[in-house]
Formats: C-alpha cells, sequence, structure tokens
C-alpha cells in the first residue's frame, strides 16, 4: 500500500556497501552506473543535439567515461571534457577511460565551446560524494560554465561542490536539474543546500542489496513507517477515544499562534481540543470553530486526564510562562515543546535537566536558531551538519526531535534518524510550526507513541503543504491555516490506503 521508507547512507556507510559489493561484481559496478546513467541521460537530452559530459579524475569521472561511450554507441553525439592524467585515475576509471578512447571518443582538456544549436544536456561526472574542500581554479570555472547552459543540467552521483553527508554547498556548486544517484540516498542529498542543488532526484540501486551488505543507519520518512495506526474509527466510539489535546501559549499579542495550534489538532481528530491561553483579556471563544475550548493556562495544567500537552505557540519568555513550562515538563504527560518553550529550555539549565529526566515522551520540535540555542552554538554550526545538531539534541534532552528545514530531520534518543521529503519553500511563513505542534498534540492525545507521531506529523506537515500549494498553483502566499484542511484530507486518505 505505501512504498517502503528508502534506506540513506552517509559516505562511510556507502565505501563500506561499495567494498563488499565491488570484489567479483559482474558487470563491474561502474559499468552498471554508467549504464543507468546513459539511460537517464537518454531521456534527458534535448532533441539530437550533442552530449557534453565533464569527467573528473576520480571514479565519478570513470562512470562519465561508461555513460559517453554508451551514449556515442546509441548513435549520440558526445564531447567529453577530461582535464586529468589518465596515468593516475584510479584502475576502474582508467579502464572506463580506455574504453571510451577505443569506442572513438576524443577528450578534450577544456570545455569545448557550446555548439551552434547549443547543448542537448550537459552532465557533470566531476567529483563524487568523497569531495570535502571547494573546488577552485580550473574545475570551478568549469562548474560557473555548466551552470550557465540553458539545457537539462545532470548530476552523476551528487552534484559536484555538494558535501554529501551534510548538503552543505562547499564552493562553488554543480546545479542540476537531475542528479542520478547510485546505490542509496545520501544525506547532503535530501537536506540543507541539497534538495536546491540536485534538483530532480533518481535513484538507482544498479543491482546492490545495501541493507544485505550493511545495516541503514537512516531511513527517508514514508507513511510505512507508522501505517499501523491507519485504521478507520471503531463504530462503537466517542469523542473520548481520542483523547483531550491541550495547548498552552497565547500571551498578549500572540493568541493566533496558540488558535492556530488548536485548529490544527482539531482537524486531526482529537477527541477535544482545549486552549490555555496566558493573555487574560484574549477572547473565550474561536468563531471560525467554536469546538475549541478555552481555558486560563495554569487551570488547564493542572487539570487531570489531558491526552499530551504542546506548549509554547505565542508563548513568550515572561516568568509567567517559564513557570508554565516547568510545570508541564514535571508532568507526566506526553509532551510537545516548541517555539518559546524552547527558547525558555535554552536559557535555564534547571529546566533542561527536568525534560532530559522526564519519563513521559517529550517531543521537540526546534528550528535552526532554537536548536542552536539549545546546544549553545550558532545557527551556522547547527546548519553546517544538521544531522549531527538533531542527533546531539535528542541525546542531550532525552527527546524526541524535529529539526525542521528544508529536509527537515527527526533524531530519536537511541541515536536513529530519519529525514523528511515533504514540504516546499512556500511553507516557509508564520504559523507553520504552530499548525504542526498542534498535529504533533493531535497524535498523542490519540494514543500514539512519540516516535510514530513525530514522523507522522512532520510528514504530513510537508505533504499539506504540497497539496495546497499543487491545487492552488502557489510558489508563495500560502497561509499556515490552510495547511490544518489539507492534512485532514491527506489524512483520511491514508486511512483508506490511498499511498
Amino acid at each position: 500500500m505505501f512504498a517502503p521508507p528508502r534506506p540513506i547512507y552517509p559516505v562511510a556507510g556507502i565505501r563500506a556497501i561499495e567494498a563488499l559489493a565491488i570484489p567479483g561484481a559482474e558487470p563491474p559496478l561502474m559499468e552498471r552506473a554508467g549504464a543507468a546513467a546513459a539511460m537517464l541521460a537518454a531521456r534527458l537530452a534535448l532533441g539530437s543535439g550533442p552530449v557534453l559530459v565533464a569527467c573528473g579524475p576520480g571514479n565519478n569521472g570513470g562512470d562519465g567515461f561508461v555513460m559517453a561511450r554508451l551514449l556515442l554507441a546509441a548513435g549520440r553525439h558526445v564531447e567529453v571534457a577530461f582535464a586529468g592524467d589518465p596515468a593516475r585515475l584510479p584502475a576502474d576509471a582508467a579502464a572506463a577511460h580506455a574504453a571510451w578512447l577505443a569506442a572513438g571518443g576524443t577528450t578534450s582538456a577544456e570545455l569545448p565551446p557550446a555548439q551552434p544549436e547549443g547543448w542537448a544536456l550537459v552532465v557533470d561526472a566531476l567529483f563524487g560524494i568523497g569531495l570535502q574542500r571547494p573546488l577552485e581554479g580550473r574545475y570551478a570555472d568549469w562548474i560557473d560554465t555548466l551552470n550557465a547552459q540553458p539545457c537539462p543540467r545532470l548530476a552523476v552521483d551528487i552534484p559536484s561542490g555538494l558535501d554529501a553527508d551534510s548538503g552543505r554547498r562547499l564552493g562553488p556548486c554543480f546545479a542540476a536539474t537531475h542528479t542520478i544517484t547510485f546505490i542509496a540516498l545520501k544525506p547532503g542529498l535530501l537536506t540543507l543546500d541539497g534538495p536546491d542543488q540536485c534538483g530532480e532526484l533518481h535513484l538507482a540501486t544498479i543491482d546492490v542489496a545495501a541493507e544485505e551488505l550493511a545495516p541503514a543507519p537512516g531511513r527517508e520518512i514514508s507513511p510505512a513507517l507508522f501505517a499501523a495506526r491507519l485504521q478507520p474509527r471503531l463504530r462503537n466510539s466517542h469523542k473520548g477515544s481520542y483523547g483531550d489535546a491541550a495547548l498552552i501559549g497565547g500571551a498578549p499579542g500572540m493568541v493566533g499562534a496558540a488558535v492556530l495550534a488548536g485548529r490544527a489538532a482539531a482537524h486531526l481528530g482529537a477527541g477535544r481540543v482545549l486552549l490555555g491561553l496566558l493573555d487574560p483579556s484574549a477572547l473565550a471563544v474561536d468563531i471560525l470553530r467554536p469546538e475549541l475550548m478555552f481555558r486560563a493556562a495554569a487551570e488547564l495544567l493542572a487539570a487531570p486526564a489531558i491526552g499530551a500537552f504542546a506548549v509554547g505557540p505565542g508563548l513568550g519568555q515572561s516568568d509567567a510562562a517559564r513557570a508554565l513550562v516547568h510545570d508541564a515538563v514535571l508532568r507526566t504527560t506526553p509532551l510537545v515543546l516548541d517555539a518559546d518553550a524552547l527558547n525558555l529550555v535554552a536559557r535555564d539549565a534547571e529546566l533542561q535537566q527536568a525534560v532530559a529526566r522526564r519519563c513521559a515522551p517529550t517531543l521537540l520540535t526546534p528550528h535552526p536558531a532554537e536548536a542552536a540555542r539549545l546546544l549553545a552554538c550558532t545557527t551556522p554550526e547547527v546548519q553546517a551538519d544538521r544531522l549531527a545538531a538533531a542527533l546531539h539534541l535528542a541525546a542531550k534532552l532525552n527527546a524526541w526531535i524535529v529539526l525542521k528545514g528544508c529536509g527537515s530531520v527527526v533524531a530519536s534518543p537511541d541515536g536513529a534518524w530519519w529525514i523528511n521529503t515533504s514540504g516546499n519553500p512556500a511553507m516557509a511563513t508564520a504559523g507553520m510550526g504552530d499548525v504542526l505542534s498542534g498535529f504533533l498534540a493531535a497524535l498523542l492525545a490519540r494514543g500514539w507513541d512519540a516516535g510514530e507521531a513525530l514522523l507522522a506529523g512532520v510528514h504530513l506537515h510537508g505533504l499539506a503543504g504540497d497539496a495546497c500549494c499543487a491545487e492552488l498553483g502557489l510558489d508563495c502566499g500560502l497561509l499556515a491555516d490552510e495547511v490544518a484542511p489539507a492534512a485532514r484530507r491527506c489524512f483520511n486518505r491514508w486511512i483508506r490506503g490511498e499511498a
């Protein structure tokens, strides 16, 4: 029904798999990779014009030579740029280079000028997943020229200049319209700068059963991870069967954040939704969603039989807000901490220790700046290695973490991790995080485990944003309050078994 979650390996994991798979492989892995790239290139190339393949001095260049040879055999006009020393190529890449020359191909030490009709396709086979330094000189100039070509641009395994583990642009970086990666996904393809540099991502496993050779340390989020929870409701049920979700926040001037979270929890099927507001003058009813029930924040935190709390949307950082976070952390109730609740925890060692001691499920939803405060580092340091930052924070606070952003990273206290690929830039607007908190509170209130709730909530949040943008044709202007109804539709499709 749902596609299984695809495994993700860092560079070290891919190297370990290659070390086991390469000996005795027939055909060799480089031939398989080049063949997969050639098949995709044939589909992407515009018309019958020439294809330019830029090959580097390592095995990524070897993949390019195989690809070029197969395209030439298929009748394409192929130009290859190669500035390396053939005698210094690794063995497999040297064999691929020799086979290219034997097939009648030639190489140029400089990028050839574009043909009058333009290139049908340009291919980056310069540097693979092992690159750890910025490109300079000739190769930096080549990247600039390739990026300027008004045709499809294909990266082989990874765009040159992108860190395969972190997704950081190391300097000049190939801007692919398509990337074909081999064996398994790598973290850097999915998070930070990776999605912008990769374009449309294609995975070719090249007949390597990665998980039979090495366990996957991470996975892409898929509904298959929580499919057992996606069951139709029993006919013999009532609102009490689906829990009370309580949202704490709404300081003066920020009541809207708590309301957004409450509406989101209602749309995702919590039995009842209660809002505990700090603003004593706030309205006691949401006219658009009169189902929501309003309480004073301290009163709600003391209420019995609450299924889950989400604390933080519009909370502020007053002394009263700090007291509410403290009381929420001490409860033995599933808890989501977001927004200003995270900032209060970050500046208070006592709160951090209390969070880490909790036995009940704890979910934290920081964006990079909030994560930096919690880790006592800078936002650029968090973004430099998002995966490591999420794992560090999960271990430090004994909590489930989603580090939000492009390719949100979910990490568990025991060191497991996932990367989410749903969502889009139109969701970079005020209130989106509050909506996510509401989703998480609803799922926890309904009895979902912490990990299932976080994986489902994060993936559904992005999927709903994607659905809104597809339906409305948006690149920008998506409003947070539009996401909850779309999430309700997506969630119910999952329950009906519609992938």
